[in-house]
């Protein structure tokens, strides 16, 4: 019997998806889990899957239309069967209107610095001191353009030195010193560019989050020695692309700590804080256009290695825009890291419907003090958003307590 595929919900928050383009043509067999099309949502590029085995008997909407969510897209069944038309629903669906860029200009290359010549040294008898001659001849400044000061109008040690300074009296047109001039570039158009859905959900998204969560910010610097030393150690016997990351070590501390902090894996519901029971830890990843959380789902029971090579998958499928549904639901804490931008701290906005989100800085070697004494060693800051709502500034200065004893004595991860 036929089985209509519908458009799927990937997100709590999405309402529509745009259908990209079809990968099984209609009269094509396609198994269940094949890939059948592939949408745009509000966060990437999905590729969806079919439900149904057989044959693509119908295509219900076009490629390049807009379409909610669950209403149908296709018909699968066996080959020859008949489609009811009773059994589609139909009626116009919206299509996105996408915007081009407008061309810029072309614009002209702004040349090298031209300096001017300086004059030549003077040619003709000018009075002068001997100390203002021999300062002009080391710096190349022609003392005929010089006003002098002195005697008879003679040009003296501070003539000359007030060349440096711009206060001297300068004859004629010719510069005293040599002069830096720039070609301004022509004037360029303004440059319009139409947002993306994904860069659009983000605004919207985080709009709500910084006007409707009342955000407080906790910072705590770790000591990073230990995880340092343990992960070059772990790298030693690990193929180039199975290495593992700072990251790595952190989404897996911090899944640890969430165990024991569950108020902050969580969501506010009305008067109700629901804790989830599982620890699925967002990682932020750049993206062209924005960026996208990838979900490690169960990260708190799944070895470093295995969360570092779902990472990096994720995060490859992500950048290509191909990411699966399952790669982006489901998250109940994210991560954001901007230590690879060499950036020392900052603060991230809660991903809704999540209580809180971890901000992470570079690790660094620094100069530090311990026990009176001056050594170099490994320090990294972070900063956790947490909504008020749900927690306060004891409970989640606790939580960070926390990560240190992970982040600081790595062994803890591996037990």
């Amino acid at each position: 019997m036929a089985e209509t595929i519908n458009m799927p919900k990937l997100g709590f928050d999405m309402a529509e998806g745009l259908l990209v383009r079809w990968v099984k043509q209609v009269g094509e067999n396609i198994n269940k889990g094949d890939v059948l099309a592939e949408i745009e949502t509000d966060k990437a590029t999905v590729e969806v899957e079919s439900s149904a085995s057989g044959v693509v008997l119908q295509h219900i909407v076009e490629q390049g239309t807009v379409v909610p969510v669950n209403a149908p897209i296709a018909v699968v069944g066996q080959a020859g069967e008949k489609v009811d038309a009773s059994n589609v629903e139909s009626g116009k669906k919206k299509e996105e209107k996408i915007a081009e860029e407008k061309s810029a200009a072309p614009t002209q290359p702004i040349p090298a610095p031209v300096a001017s010549t300086p004059a030549p040294a003077e040619s003709g008898p000018v009075k002068a001191s001997p100390l203002a001659k021999k300062i002009a001849r080391d710096n190349n400044i022609n003392l005929a353009s010089i006003q002098g000061t002195g005697p008879g109008g003679r040009i003296v040690r501070k003539d000359v030195e007030a060349v440096f300074t711009g206060q001297s009296s300068v004859i004629g047109k010719q510069p005293s010193a040599p002069l830096i001039t720039y070609q301004l570039p022509t004037s360029i158009e303004d440059k319009v560019i139409a947002t993306t859905k994904l860069r659009q959900a983000i605004g919207r998204r985080l709009v709500e989050s910084k006007t409707t969560i009342p955000h407080f910010y906790v910072t705590h610097e770790y000591k990073m020695d230990a995880l340092m030393e343990m992960r070059k150690q772990a790298n030693a016997f690990l193929p180039d692309n199975e290495k593992l990351s700072v990251n790595d070590f952190i989404v897996k501390a911090v899944a640890l700590a969430l165990k024991q902090f569950p108020n902050l894996n969580a969501t506010i519901k009305g008067n109700e804080i629901i804790q989830f029971g599982h620890v699925n830890v967002g990682v932020a990843v750049t993206v062209p256009g924005g960026l996208m959380t990838v979900v490690v789902k169960d990260a708190d029971v799944k070895p470093l290695r295995q969360i570092s090579g779902e990472i990096k998958a994720m995060a490859a499928r992500a950048r290509e825009g191909k990411v699966k549904p399952e790669d982006v639901e489901g998250s109940t804490f994210s991560t954001s890291n901007l230590g690879m931008y060499d950036v020392e701290e900052f603060i991230a906005i809660i991903n809704p419907p999540e209580a809180a989100i971890l901000a992470i800085g570079s690790a660094k070697e620094v100069p530090i003090v311990e026990n009176g004494q001056i050594k170099i060693g490994w320090r990294m800051k972070a900063t956790i958003s947490v909504d008020h709502r749900v927690s306060d500034g004891a409970e989640a200065a606790q939580f960070m307590q926390s990560l240190a004893e992970f982040l600081e004595n790595p062994v803890r991860m591996l037990v």
